[in-house]
């Protein structure tokens, strides 16, 4: 028997054709605030079992990516009408396949409406359902070349020969994720309290994912054709912004964006006096010379440590931060009094650290939003099937 749920998601019931991350990141949202989200998974499991460290054969990554789930294990090519059954209780379908897999199956839209016209059906994929591209394989790495953020981490002209480095994480496919929630939940608004009670279908994509964001760059292209370039770690249109390097070999990102800050900023430093030269007097005057200005700030910081520097302008109310990394989020104070970080027992894995949701609902702390952590494949099947569905067991009256 799965835990009870809490959140303001709680009744509502998903089912999760996902591998790899884009849609069980979008349903392990989902399940953090509550749904019942029942994962499908292939024979073997998600392929992303077999992702990121693992100890005693299970992935530590697993733990996170299908906590709060339900796990079932099912061959949709022979257990089709068990996948549709599952679905007809359903209010949500999230899948991140190949376009039109669904169809290939004959689980496609309208076998699904078929079951169950109030389905809301979110899919996930690397271009979108149509479109000329819309056959062609994809991964993270692809939408965040195709998208344009790939080109914009790279480094300035004439900086480096290596190649724009990916940003560290599978941003696109939690994107993606992020814009399909999005989407379900506004299409369920609309089905529900709207009336009319018919389920939508949600097309959602690596590569508009993070097009999305690339800010003023479309109109600023139509404007004159400007392309934005690579900037490195410094802002162009803010000066002075950048990542500064420290005498312990950290790095610390400051942002003296305004007018005030700016001033307080170069007092902080022990340069008042740049601070009162008309060359810098506003934000667009530092832009044209912001050389100058960061080597100031770089002689600075180079003189001490990223801890020390940090203090140092904290007191001066500067915006900045040491660049954590995931030591420095797991002991950081802020992180753990926020329960940003949570401690976990996974019976897979042993004890360990989850982080908590991005979401808070008036002011309080997530609490035990980690339920249960990724079960282990097909660790619900009887549950599922049998409790939730009310399939005979085998040798019961009934059963094959």
């Amino acid at each position: 028997m799965a835990p009870k749920r809490l959140g303001p998601l709680t009744g509502l019931k998903v089912v999760e054709l996902g591998h790899y991350i884009a849609a069980p990141f979008c349903t392990r949202i989902l399940a953090d605030l509550g749904a019942e989200v029942i994962k499908v998974e292939p024979p073997g499991g998600d392929p992303f079992r077999g992702w990121g460290e693992a100890k005693d054969g299970n992935s530590v990554w697993f733990s996170i990516h299908g906590r709060n789930k339900l796990s079932v294990e099912l061959d949709l090519k022979k257990d089709r009408d068990t996948l549709l059954k599952i679905a007809a209780r359903a209010d949500v379908l999230v899948e991140n396949m190949r376009a039109g897999q669904l169809e290939r199956l004959r689980i496609g839209p309208a076998e699904l409406h078929a079951v169950n016209p109030r389905l809301v059906i979110a899919r996930i994929s690397g271009y979108g359902q149509d479109g000329p591209y819309r056959d062609k394989p994809a991964f993270g790495a692809i939408g965040e070349a195709m998208g344009g953020l790939r080109h914009l981490t790279g480094h300035p002209a004439g900086a480096s020969d290596l190649p724009p480095p990916r940003c560290g994480i599978s941003i696109s496919d939690d994107l993606a994720g992020l814009y399909a929630c999005i989407g379900l939940l506004s299409a369920v608004w609309e089905r529900d309290a709207q009336g009319g009670g018919k389920g939508r279908v949600i097309d959602v994509n690596l590569v508009d994912s993070v097009f999305s964001l690339m800010e003023g760059m479309l109109p600023e292209y139509a404007l004159d054709g400007r392309v934005r370039q690579p900037a490195g770690a410094a802002l162009p249109t803010a000066s002075p912004t950048n990542t500064y390097p420290c005498a312990d070999g950290k790095w610390l990102c400051i942002a003296g964006n305004s007018d005030l800050i700016f001033a307080r900023l170069m007092a902080a430093i022990g340069r008042a006096e740049l601070a009162a030269d008309p060359a810098y007097a506003t934000n667009g005057l530092r832009c044209q010379n912001r050389a100058p200005l960061d080597e100031a700030i770089g002689a600075w910081t180079a003189t001490l440590s990223a801890k020390d520097a940090e203090e140092i302008l904290e007191g001066a109310e500067v915006p900045c931060s040491r660049l954590f990394d995931i030591a420095d989020c797991a002991s950081d104070p802020h992180f753990l009094a926020r329960e940003a970080v949570q401690t976990i027992d996974d019976p897979l894995i042993g004890r360990t650290l989850h982080p908590g949701p991005a979401i808070r609902l008036d002011g309080e702390a997530p609490g035990d939003v980690v339920r249960w952590p990724g079960p282990a494949r097909g660790a619900h099947n009887d549950h599922v099937l049998h409790t939730l569905l009310g399939l005979p067991r085998a040798g019961m009256p009934g059963s094959a």
